[in-house]
């Protein structure tokens, strides 16, 4: 709760007048407890996952980006994507909303705050970079550790039901790795607490990462391929397609974990083997290769 019963009195603390933001916030955030507010992150999460995918909902049902497919042969109807949505929701209510409850504790504990002020956008984007390196390398171990006979027999095997993902199907898991994986996501907050609001536009950013990296779309002049050593739909898609059996591509953003360790020499080699196919059946003047 923001400790000032009025916006003079905060500009009066903070030394100088309070932005339109940061009076904007005051105004709807100044009777609410901190629990209260911080129980708005299941709504954040509930808003991501039910819109974020709708874009690609429209792609796969139009079929007008059928040549950014990855994997063409593979169709989706309206009733299998809103299937998924219903089950991932369900997971929601019962593993994330009892979350809200637990972890609670644990944000007071690092000094996660929502008073003021309000983070900087220099603040943010540095927290931001903190968050998604430290959420990469310790997610990639976790991914990896699942994909041992028992991990991946036990808990893992449902998120791979979709051997060609879909956007809705990016948190589609068993109840025990949502778990397991939110603790690369909470890490990095942890590490370098900020401001409520900056941990919500992280689990946002990193959602909305995770639904595209599922979309089964690779566009080739998406944003996401501005990013350096960034893996996308097409990288993550490998992972899914070879399944329960897959020792390749587990980075949940970067790539460079893989490189590194040597987890990506199955996709390259496949790469490599699609390349040549293509500039065989190019030479032969067949159909060009998609």
């Amino acid at each position: 709760m923001i400790p000032y019963p009025t916006v003079q009195d905060a500009s009066v603390a903070l030394g100088r007048n309070l932005t339109w933001f940061e009076t904007v916030w005051f105004d709807y955030s100044a009777t609410k407890s901190d629990f209260h507010v911080y129980c708005h992150t299941i709504l954040v999460l509930f808003l991501v996952f039910s819109l974020a995918p709708l874009p690609f909902v429209f792609v796969e049902l139009t079929g007008w980006f059928e040549r950014f497919k990855i994997q063409p042969k593979v169709k989706y109807s309206l009733s299998d994507m809103f299937r998924c949505y219903k089950d991932v929701m369900k997971l929601f209510v019962l593993v994330v909303g009892t979350l809200q409850f637990v972890t609670y504790p644990s944000i007071q504990m690092v000094g996660i705050r929502s008073g003021l002020p309000l983070p900087s956008l220099m603040e943010i984007v540095a927290q931001l970079v903190v968050y998604f390196l430290i959420e990469d390398y310790t997610n990639y171990w976790i991914h990896r550790w699942l994909h041992c006979k028992w991990g991946f027999e036990k808990i893992h095997r449902v998120h791979h039901e979709y051997t060609s993902p879909i956007g809705y199907a990016s948190p589609y898991a068993h109840w025990a790795e949502v778990l397991l994986l939110g603790i690369p996501t909470f890490l990095g907050p942890a590490i370098a607490p900020g401001h409520i609001m900056t941990f919500w536009l992280w689990i946002s950013l990193r959602q909305m990462e995770a639904i595209e990296t599922h979309s089964g779309y690779d566009f080739p002049r998406a944003l996401t391929k501005l990013i350096p050593f960034y893996g996308g739909a097409e990288y993550h898609d490998y992972h899914h397609y070879v399944g329960g059996q897959s020792q390749s591509n587990f980075a949940s953003v970067f790539t460079y974990c893989d490189y590194i360790y040597g987890t990506d020499k199955g996709y390259r080699v496949h790469k490599k083997l699609l390349q040549q196919i293509k500039e065989e059946t190019e030479e032969k003047g067949g159909k060009k290769y998609d």
